[in-house]
């Protein structure tokens, strides 16, 4: 971010987090031209899944080449003619979604991943072919042309991707700061069963993080340096929905509902963050010979600062359907993306709008999905 943008804003460090969800992650990088666009440029992306993807492209580049090459990736994975059916032919509108997302599934996505021949039902038990429908192979040729990982390594950007231990069950982020990320890394994040593999690094194998937790909001609030911190969150399944009326909504609200956020912060983190102001408090009190002493420094350190959080959630029209994470048609994507972008202006343009949560006297929630989107279109 350039600093003088960055001191009017008042904050010191810019974290953008990333769920997993597919094709749905055109909606992140439409986002994220949006905050470059205003100068919001991340100092620490977290990402799971697609969100690992996006996010290893974006630190993963020099700030000039990022928007560049996110279009060059969602190009390469997307297919078919860039105009869809207009939304108000709502039927029309979902067979196109529907057809495009079965041709995928059948051919594989360009860039991303093929199935298997054979098939894994014809390999051996333990062979790698045996454990997925599909070969991400592509996916890794793809990173290796787009991302700079020797970038990623000098720590520009701090990157942290999530995944699951498959023999543990735990979560585990691999993170620049400790971690040499390569092509491995990505794939592990997003390597959800029984579509992809899991990944072998180090001797354990991984799979997907959005099977324990799609939205790694925690680990950027427990990691978060002592400072004024902005955190964009990036949501592509939305928790409120409306009620299913047939089995496609079905299976599409179970989705949504499976892997959106489920609480911006849990009980845990908003009782640190008290205990942090009171320890705030107490430590004002002190007299002025303990204010000096070395240990009080390192407490006052880590009671300081406070976060801001953006929350941007993809909301599609009613269209879209259970298929709407792997539908990678042209149109959707570019619809995805402009929906984004869109949203991303919004924030910047019109931020007394957004419905203000307090969480703590150091931690807040500013939300666009819950304002009134009529009046935001009416401003701008």
């Amino acid at each position: 971010m350039n600093a003088g943008y960055r001191a009017k804003l008042h904050y010191d460090y810019v974290i953008l987090v990333l769920q997993g969800g597919g094709a749905l992650g055109a909606y992140q990088a439409g986002v994220f031209e949006g905050m470059a666009e205003a100068g919001y440029l991340p100092d620490w992306i977290i990402g799971v899944s697609m969100g690992a993807i996006n996010g290893a492209i974006i630190a993963g580049n020099p700030p000039k080449l990022r928007v560049e090459r996110l279009r060059a990736f969602w190009d390469c994975v997307s297919s078919g003619v860039s105009l869809a059916p207009p939304p108000l032919f709502h039927a029309l509108h979902q067979k196109f979604t529907n057809a495009s997302a079965t041709l995928g599934s059948v051919v594989g996505v360009p860039g991303f991943f093929v199935p298997r021949l054979p098939p894994p039902a014809f390999m051996p038990d333990g062979a790698p072919g045996a454990l997925s429908v599909y070969d991400t192979d592509p996916l890794r040729a793809t990173l290796r042309r787009l991302v700079d990982f020797k970038l990623i390594k000098r720590r520009k950007v701090r990157l942290s991707v999530g995944a699951v231990n498959v023999r543990t069950g735990r979560s585990t982020y691999f993170d620049n700061l400790q971690t040499r990320i390569g092509p491995e890394h990505v794939l592990a994040s997003g390597a959800l069963p029984p579509a992809f593999a899991p990944i072998e690094i180090d001797g354990e194998h991984y799979w997907d993080g959005g099977i324990v937790s799609n939205t790694p909001l925690w680990y950027a609030v427990d990691r978060s340096p002592a400072v004024n911190v902005l955190i964009v969150q990036v949501d592509l399944f939305s928790p409120e929905g409306e009620l299913p009326q047939n089995l496609d909504q079905v299976m599409e609200r179970h989705k949504d509902i499976m892997y959106s956020s489920k609480a911006r912060l849990d009980t845990g983190h908003v009782r640190q963050a008290r205990l942090r102001r009171a320890l705030r408090r107490l430590l004002q009190k002190l007299p002025l010979r303990l204010r000096a002493d070395p240990d009080v420094k390192t407490l006052e350190a880590d009671t300081r600062g406070h976060i801001d959080i953006v929350h941007l959630i993809n909301r599609r029209c009613g269209y879209a359907g259970s298929s709407k994470d792997y539908e990678f048609s042209r149109a959707t994507v570019k619809e995805l993306w402009t929906a984004g972008l869109d949203d991303a202006r919004r924030v910047v343009a019109h931020p007394r709008k957004l419905i203000r949560t307090t969480l703590a006297e150091n931690v807040r929630v500013y939300d666009l999905m819950r304002a009134s989107r009529r009046k935001l279109m009416e401003a701008a």
